[in-house]
């Protein structure tokens, strides 16, 4: 069950791609341990006592047990509701980790408990961490990537400019592709470094220091990754890049691999950590676990699949369609475009339907836009994206929004003016979240800045909903991406529904206020919104 939620993020997101091989890395190192385990019935904190039967530290083991097992159903209930909340992720991992632990711990004591820990354990790090911590460590480190390889390329006589955690270079910006998504193989190196160093069984400092030089070549494999990019685009073109991309991308995780392999064969050589006690006295024992245990627990997690498939598909014939809609671009400015999606982008989001375009915005008819200078020339970038329904449609819609990709690209965020209804077609209107963005430092007095109005729609809703389209990420202010409304979605039963996403950019040099924002949006909007015919 846990690995079915993770392989979600498996499969969409390149960072945690190889979360696929951590169940066999984590099975083959518990029969490593297996093969050397302490002697069996020896431990005196062995949680039976045959005088007395049952210890009281048993009783709390089963209660802590009983306990893990009950939060399956929340947890599963709102793993389904919400395949994007990461937290749910630890969660679930904790619970399968503590059941697996207790039942070792009961099977014969502390020992056994100690020496499988680790592949226990091991299984973490295939959990995507939480964005407030993945979000600063990795665009951090991008950025310093970034920075090193604009510095590198300029001491090797290619100009080249820096721009949040892009590179410009006279035939274009490098590093479009990779701004969302970090330092690649970073949390592969980790898990690369955690498996070599339990292979060789070294000791806690040794793991420690293989961990952190498997983080170094992963990061020394960026910096010459992103500067090789960077030389290929200036002598020849930007398209160029997509001929290195994934050969450079796949090199570093090789280099990972067999850097990290040769520093732990180097340690291991010095010394390394084995358990004394890993004497087996009964070769002959069995590890499978007592029948009423194992019919138990089978039996209630069939209950929980059961029943939780049941309260979605009880809810979603009470869900009513959403009103359904497109974009029209306006094509009559005459440096309107449409911007091409590459087929990196197309891997990443993996949208069923998706444009964009951009173009000069003409004045607009308000009191704001009559009082602002007639040197500010507003340019607007419009993307839609949409996923048909499924498994992952929920996963991928929330995986790219503007407070995670526009800080990536060098955009400071300096506000989220939360969630308005605007006039999109007559009289259906749109929820819209209004962030604000700055690019550039504060004393430049050509600082970029920019208006991004977002809107997230499903397919279906709830009855009384429709027009307000109640998701969790559009109904509240500020910003509350992953809290209380999730609980909605739950009680709501929505699943697996269709998903489409449209985020409209004002961006401008000088000053352009909240108001003056909303208004230019207002005005913009029904001119890009057509509601389609085979709507309810």
């Amino acid at each position: 069950m846990l690995c079915r939620h993770l392989s979600g993020e498996w499969s969409i997101n390149e960072q945690y791609n190889y979360g696929w091989f951590v169940p066999f890395f984590a099975l083959l190192l518990f029969w490593l341990r297996w093969e050397d385990r302490p002697m069996e019935g020896r431990d005196p904190s062995h949680p039976v006592n045959r005088r007395t039967g049952q210890s009281l530290s048993l009783q709390i083991a089963i209660a802590i047990g009983i306990a893990a097992l009950l939060l399956v159903l929340p947890v599963r209930l709102f793993e389904i509701g919400n395949p994007d909340w990461r937290p749910l992720g630890w969660v679930h991992a904790a619970i399968v980790a503590t059941l697996t632990l207790l039942y070792i711990w009961y099977k014969d004591g502390a020992a056994w408990l100690r020496h499988f820990a680790f592949p226990i354990g091991f299984f973490f790090v295939a959990v995507p961490w939480v964005t407030p911590m993945e979000a600063p460590i990795i665009q951090g480190l991008m950025r310093v990537i970034a920075a090193l390889a604009s510095e590198t390329a300029n001491l090797f006589g290619i100009p080249a400019q820096l721009e949040g955690n892009l590179i410009r270079v006279s035939t274009g910006l490098v590093g479009v592709n990779e701004a969302c998504s970090g330092v690649r193989s970073l949390q592969t190196a980790l898990m690369i470094g955690l498996l070599f160093g339990e292979l060789k069984r070294l000791s806690i400092s040794r793991r420690i220091a293989l961990l952190f030089a498997a983080a170094a070549i992963a990061f020394v494999g960026n910096y010459a990754r992103a500067f090789l990019l960077v030389c290929i685009a200036a002598t020849q073109n930007v398209s160029a890049i997509d001929r290195w991309h994934d050969f450079a991308g796949y090199s570093i995780v090789a280099a990972v691999f067999v850097g990290t392999l040769l520093l732990a064969w180097v340690l291991g050589k010095k010394g390394s950590f084995r358990n004394p006690q890993s004497v087996i006295r009964n070769p002959t024992s069995s590890f499978i676990p007592h029948p009423f245990y194992f019919l138990v627990a089978l039996v209630w997690l069939v209950a929980v699949e059961v029943g939780s498939t049941w309260w979605y598909r009880a809810h979603e014939s009470n869900l009513v369609a959403s009103t359904r809609w497109t974009v029209h671009w306006p094509e009559s400015p005459p440096d309107f475009h449409l911007l091409k999606l590459d087929e990196e982008v197309r891997r990443t989001l993996r949208f069923d339907e998706g444009e964009a375009a951009s173009w000069n915005c003409a004045p607009i008819d308000s009191v704001e836009a009559l009082n602002r200078a007639p040197s500010t020339r507003v340019t607007c970038f419009a993307y839609f994206f949409r996923w048909k329904p499924g498994r992952n449609s929920a996963l991928l819609a929330n995986l790219h929004r503007p407070d995670v990709c526009l800080p990536a690209i060098g955009w400071e965020q300096v506000a989220d003016n939360g969630v308005r209804q605007y006039s999109a077609a007559g009289s259906f209107v749109l929820p819209f979240r209004h962030f604000e963005f700055r690019h550039g430092t504060k004393e430049d007095p050509a600082r970029q800045v920019a208006h991004a109005f977002y809107c997230l729609w499903e397919d279906r809703a709830s009855p009384g909903t429709v027009a307000a389209s109640q998701l969790p990420q559009m109904t509240t202010s500020p910003s509350t991406w992953t809290r209380g409304e999730r609980v909605r979605a739950v009680l709501e039963g929505r699943r697996h529904l269709g998903q489409q996403v449209m985020e409209v950019v004002l961006r401008t040099r000088g000053v352009i206020d909240q108001n003056e924002a909303q208004a230019d949006f207002a005005a913009l909007l029904p001119n890009l919104i057509v509601v389609t015919p085979e709507s309810h």
